[in-house]
């Protein structure tokens, strides 16, 4: 089947001969898919169902919600692997559901939204979203975002952290995911945490851009420096003593960062 979903301000167009009841055999990539509960949260019905009846033939388990308060209800309720979020919704906006979502658990946030402005994406990405794609998108380019972020996360999940730096005011215990200042624990979001540990792991060593972007992100990210300028600046208010002369995570203009925990 060929379905492709164009998003405009709200409007779905579809292209394609739509053919009913017809499955090609299951991947394995298809197989892992099974299970992964996706929220929807937009309050345009007809668009969730065309998002829902796309998911849902890549084998995601879907749930939906129309606003806001219904979507942190089931949030709470289902646990969803991933959260697309509209920003423009009555009553409860995409920005402060966001924000609650973030307080319910670390999943991944996609917002989806008309909204395209520069300022637009960095306070959705201050928010807490894990990414931030513009309407129209193909239905393509938002399943494979999805794909990224489920990737990337399970991979953090599964990996078995060994290592542990300390150096007195900064204290890093990647196995237990736990970052302290000054004996203070650090609240620090899963990209966050999935950053320091590239930048850590390397420790003195200067980790280039795109691969910071495609380890962290996903490779379908490994453009995006943007993202990567917004989070380094995010951990650098958390963990640095003076965010504006960072000592710990170091820029490498043109290059990338390094992280120089136990220089001089």
């Amino acid at each position: 089947m060929l379905v492709d979903v164009l998003i405009r301000d709200k409007r779905v167009f579809t292209s394609g001969p739509v053919k009913i009841g017809q499955h090609s055999p299951q991947t394995q990539n298809e197989r892992e898919k099974v299970g992964k509960k996706i929220l929807i949260v937009d309050d345009d019905a007809a668009l969730v169902k065309v998002l829902r009846l796309s998911l849902e033939r890549e084998g995601f388990d879907v749930i939906t919600a129309l606003g806001g308060a219904e979507a942190l209800r089931k949030a709470y309720e289902s646990r969803p692997d991933l959260v697309i979020l509209d920003i423009m919704m009555p009553h409860m906006d995409g920005w402060t559901t966001c924000q609650r979502l973030r307080e319910i658990a670390d999943m991944p946030i996609i917002m989806l939204t008309a909204k395209g402005g520069e300022s637009d994406v960095v306070r959705g990405l201050d928010l807490g979203a894990d990414d931030y794609i513009t309407k129209p998108c193909s239905s393509e380019e938002l399943k494979a975002r999805i794909r990224a972020l489920l990737r990337r996360t399970q991979s953090t999940e599964q990996r078995s952290w060994q290592l542990t730096y300390d150096d007195g005011w900064l204290q890093i215990d990647l196995s237990r995911q736990q970052v302290a200042v000054d004996g203070k624990p650090v609240d620090l979001t899963p990209t966050e945490f999935r950053l320091l540990s590239c930048l850590v792991q390397r420790n003195g060593q200067v980790v280039p851009h795109q691969e910071l972007l495609s380890e962290v992100w996903g490779p379908e990210y490994s453009d995006q420096v943007s993202y990567l300028s917004v989070y380094i600046r995010y951990l650098r208010q958390k963990i640095e003593r003076n965010p504006s002369q960072p000592t710990y995570i170091l820029t490498k203009w043109g290059m990338g960062y390094r992280f120089a925990g136990g220089e001089e």
